[in-house]
């Protein structure tokens, strides 16, 4: 074999081309869900620690970018999430994070409470973008039910960011598609 005929091979893929799955997803795969196609646009990756990472998938259909996270545990657990300003789930919600330190057990957005399920350092890398490991603080809450879901991150003593969505089931994600070379 030549030297420059290992380029002309084509890489195999990283999934099953018959059967893909949504943890299979990757730049440029597009696929179906709640009525509306979705484009992956970029891939970031947690860190939690203990060997535990989750991926998450920044997503557009054309007019609205969404985030599309993946964890597999002991089930496979996909939210869709968008992002919303801090302020706007509850006035004082920055300044009781500065001084507390700590979220509120429980926080009412639009109509549904969800309550602080859980608190999690981690670092956090843009896989597409190839940026370094950044340290960060989540907090993750949930409505009753386990389908409304609410993400706090600090990312440093004062900057934070939040996100709203849903608990999503693997089967109402359809239509996967590579992207194209």
């Amino acid at each position: 074999m030549g030297l420059f005929d290992r380029f002309k091979k084509k890489q195999e893929p990283h999934y099953d081309s018959t059967n893909i799955q949504v943890n299979d997803l990757d730049v440029g795969f597009v696929f179906e869900y709640d009525l509306s196609t979705w484009v992956v646009d970029a891939i970031m990756e947690y860190d939690w620690g203990n060997n535990y990472f989750t991926r998450e998938f920044q997503i557009n259909n054309g007019s609205e970018t969404r985030f599309l996270g993946i964890e597999e545990d002991d089930e496979l657990e996909i939210s869709f999430m968008e992002k919303v300003k801090v302020r706007k789930l509850q006035d004082d919600l920055t300044d009781t994070l500065i001084s507390r330190q700590q979220p509120p057990k429980k926080i009412t957005y639009k109509g549904i409470t969800y309550h602080l399920e859980k608190e999690a350092p981690g670092y956090f890398h843009n896989i597409t973008k190839g940026t370094e490991w950044e340290e960060f603080r989540s907090w993750d809450f949930e409505d009753e039910t386990g389908e409304h879901l609410l993400c706090i991150e600090q990312w440093d003593e004062k900057e934070f960011e939040a996100s709203i969505g849903k608990s999503v089931k693997p089967f109402e994600i359809s239509n996967i598609l590579p992207g194209e070379d």
